[in-house]
């Protein structure tokens, strides 16, 4: 029998990390999903290339929710990095390029695993091109035509985008338009985020959320500043 299914949390950026709410650490919200009482936290930084410098946020911002077994789980796999996988109770996906992380995990068994060890009941965080990698599909830089697209984890119904307002969202509302509004595109503007509840809500995180989807022939855009379904 299977543990319940978690929240998956998309960040924009890092700063969700950190970020102080009226009620104390944000990342509160996602500790107090864990049973464990020393959970373990995975982070993985394919899309990077395997920066310490990022691991050691990660590492900074699980310590401040009093987690210490973390793991910079790396590119070329070991056992011992299989092995805290299938036990980590979060896993980090970081941000950088998503295409270029996706093809690690199609060659690394990240790619199935990760979809098995959420349903197992591990809670995900996705940053920035994780966030991205976590929806429908993501593209090539400067590229956003259907024959481009690579289908990544698909467990947030959406095509994402992350902290790309200054570009007025132009790439994901392209997206959304050369599929022909057959999937919702959903941006996470700079320092905010969303949390993707088991019950398929949406939780906006510190800002509100911009979604995207075609009426007629036209990309139409509302801002989601509450809980939707």
């Amino acid at each position: 029998m299977t543990s319940p299914l978690k929240p998956i949390y998309l960040f924009a950026d890092s700063q969700l990390l950190f970020w102080q709410s009226s009620d104390g650490p944000f990342l509160n919200t996602a500790r107090v999903q864990i049973d464990a009482q020393f959970p373990k936290a995975a982070y993985i930084g394919a899309s990077n290339g395997d920066l310490a410098e990022f691991y050691d946020i990660f590492e900074a911002a699980m310590e401040s929710i009093d987690i210490h077994d973390c793991r910079m789980i790396r590119s070329d796999l070991s056992s011992e990095d299989l092995l805290f996988l299938e036990e980590a109770d979060i896993i980090l996906l970081a941000g950088g390029d998503s295409v270029k992380g996706w093809k690690v995990f199609e060659r690394n068994g990240v790619k199935d695993l990760l979809v098995r060890r959420y349903y197992e009941g591990a809670l995900l965080i996705g940053v920035s091109a994780g966030a991205v990698q976590l929806g429908l599909m993501s593209w090539p830089g400067g590229t956003n035509r259907p024959a481009n697209f690579i289908e990544n984890f698909k467990l947030v119904p959406f095509i994402i985008s992350a902290h790309d307002e200054r570009g007025d969202w132009q790439a994901l509302k392209s997206a959304v338009q050369s599929m022909d509004g057959r999937f919702r595109g959903l941006g996470l503007p700079t320092g905010g985020g969303a949390i993707y509840h088991p019950d398929h809500s949406l939780e906006p995180i510190r800002q509100p959320l911009f979604e995207f989807s075609m009426h007629g022939a036209s990309v139409v855009s509302s801002l989601l500043r509450s809980p939707v379904s």
